[in-house]
């Protein structure tokens, strides 16, 4: 179950919160300003010219002459984001015509429990306090307009990149905040399918922040709704939004997980940890057990469910054990989905659906098919599904019971 250790964001030291060693674009308070000062640049020529690219970026589209954006025909409305693993409310068939989604987020550091066992924590850099960040719904041809903004009480710089989108990185070069600040970014959906959005202020500090859990999903529909290779239409009836997260976690030498008094504080011990490429952690919504027992998501037999499945950074592949994809869409939702597919593949960087109506009651347990991450570093969810079970698809002839020998 995800912990939730200072949810009132108690206020940090302003200290130097990476000791010096952060690249251009990372932030810290001074004084008791609201504005964050720049930091000079790591002495690696690689972080330097990554934080030079995206200041590159941002400052190409903000010497552009061209026209304001034409939003004539555009009706404006609000979108009320929710944690993960529920989605937003939201049309599946668009009505009417193009709309500007209007959004707002707040990118939150806090100290989260990874794992209750043993103790392991994290200060997770966020979007909207969750890991990971809220699912964001729209149709082929609307415009997202997203507010976000840093808190004053933040340590760090962010920004966002969503894949979604095209030009300046993604947004990222036009989205960068320190704290106190807020930015307003629009952007036009115009590929349909399921993308990663992530954080990205340049140079180490991408995988740093990416591996804190600052990444989430955006759904762009078709606006006639999803449809099979025949063109039939697809309807569902949930979503359940699931964001694999790997953890790079600093240990002692006795083993022993590493805690830190504030965000940015294990910087330099989580290089470290993250340049072995292997994970310590790889779960499911931010903590291991934080889709099982008791949060286990429920459905009833009968019931199509549409699972997006997220991971910003490495390859995984989900399967539903019990279940299958009846259709799974690895890429874009122009492209005819895959079918009866039992083990589906999300490559690193991107969002996947994929669509089951379930048949039988019981607990399904959602796993990534690597066994050893799924039993071992936590990436397994639970649904529990109530209905009336059907001998057809499945009896157990014979319960277990000795046999001569």
């Amino acid at each position: 179950m995800t912990k939730f250790i200072n949810p009132g964001l108690a206020k940090t030291s302003r200290r130097n919160v990476l000791r010096g060693s952060v690249l251009a674009g990372a932030a810290a308070m001074t004084g008791s300003a609201a504005l964050a000062t720049r930091r000079a640049p790591m002495p690696k020529a690689a972080d330097a010219a990554s934080a030079r690219l995206y200041k590159a970026a941002g400052a190409t589209a903000a010497d552009s002459t061209a026209k304001p954006a034409d939003l004539s025909g555009y009706t404006r409305v609000k979108q009320e984001l929710v944690a993960p693993p529920f989605a937003p409310e939201h049309e599946q068939v668009a009505t009417g015509g193009p709309k500007i989604i209007e959004i707002t987020m707040d990118t939150t550091e806090r100290l989260m429990v990874v794992d209750e066992d043993t103790g392991a924590e994290v200060w997770a850099l966020t979007y909207n306090g969750s890991v990971p960040g809220p699912l964001i719904i729209c149709h082929e041809g609307d415009m997202v307009e997203l507010t976000l903004r840093n808190p004053a009480d933040s340590m760090m710089e962010h920004n966002i990149d969503f894949h979604a989108s095209t030009g300046a990185l993604g947004g990222g070069g036009l989205t960068h905040v320190y704290p106190g600040e807020e930015a307003v970014l629009r952007w036009k959906a115009t590929k349909p399918g399921c993308f990663t959005y992530h954080c990205a202020p340049g140079g180490a500090m991408i995988p740093y922040h990416v591996a804190h859990g600052m990444n989430g999903a955006v759904m762009v529909l078709p606006r006639d709704g999803l449809k099979d290779a025949q063109g039939n239409p697809l309807k569902y009836d949930k979503i359940a939004y699931i964001g694999e997260q790997d953890y790079y976690l600093p240990q002692d030498e006795t083993g022993a997980f590493k805690t830190y008094e504030s965000a940015g504080d294990d910087y330099a011990d989580s290089l470290d940890a993250m340049r072995t490429l292997t994970p310590t952690h790889s779960v499911f919504n931010g903590a291991v057990g934080a889709l099982t027992g008791e949060n286990a998501l429920r459905f009833n037999v009968g019931e199509t469910v549409l699972m997006i499945h997220n991971q910003a950074n490495r390859d995984t592949r989900p399967h539903l054990i019990g279940g299958h994809g009846n259709f799974v869409w690895e890429t874009s939702f122009t492209d005819t989905p895959q079918t009866g597919v039992e083990t589906w593949f999300v490559r690193g960087g991107c969002a996947v659906a994929a669509m089951y109506t379930f048949e039988q009651p019981g607990v399904y347990a959602y796993v990534n098919h690597n066994l050893i991450e799924a039993a071992l570093l936590g990436a397994t969810a639970h649904f529990i599904v109530d209905g009336e079970w059907n001998n057809d698809l499945m009896e157990q002839v014979v319960a277990p019971r000795p046999f001569a020998t």
